[in-house]
């Protein structure tokens, strides 16, 4: 099996629009689609599916949860990135800090889904791990 990088995550989240006035207003991911309950955004290669589940749901679902989902930045974006979460009064959970040979930073979205967004690739993280 070859996977060539990121694809997607789909996540369940409770109110559309506070949502896409986060990833798209705040973050700048590009609308693709979007319905009733359901958006698809985009963001470099990557894309991200919103869905909007009410409580029944999601109590009903038992999920286990996520840890955090990362999207690679250039380093050359990073501290404008970091600024724009600032101004914006996003809640930084981590960093910024070096980790391996790039920059991270942790930060949740509306709904306490924790993002990271990190400057290195996989190939550079793991010359420093191993």
């Amino acid at each position: 099996m070859k996977v060539s990088g990121f694809s997607h995550i789909t996540l369940n989240i409770r109110n559309l629009e506070r949502s896409l006035e986060f990833y798209h207003g705040i973050l700048g991911m590009t609308i693709r689609h979007r319905g009733r309950t359901d958006a698809y955004l985009e963001w470099g290669s990557a894309w991200v599916c919103l869905l909007e589940r009410t409580v029944a749901e999601e109590q009903a679902g038992g999920s286990a949860g996520m840890d955090h989902v990362a999207f690679y930045i250039a380093a050359d974006d990073f501290n404008e990135a970091v600024g724009i979460l600032q101004k914006h009064h996003v809640e930084i959970v981590r960093g910024p800090v070096q980790r391996g040979t790039g920059w991270s930073v942790n930060f949740l979205d509306p709904d306490g889904i924790q993002l990271e967004l990190h400057t290195s690739t996989l190939d550079e993280r793991m010359e420093v791990w191993v």
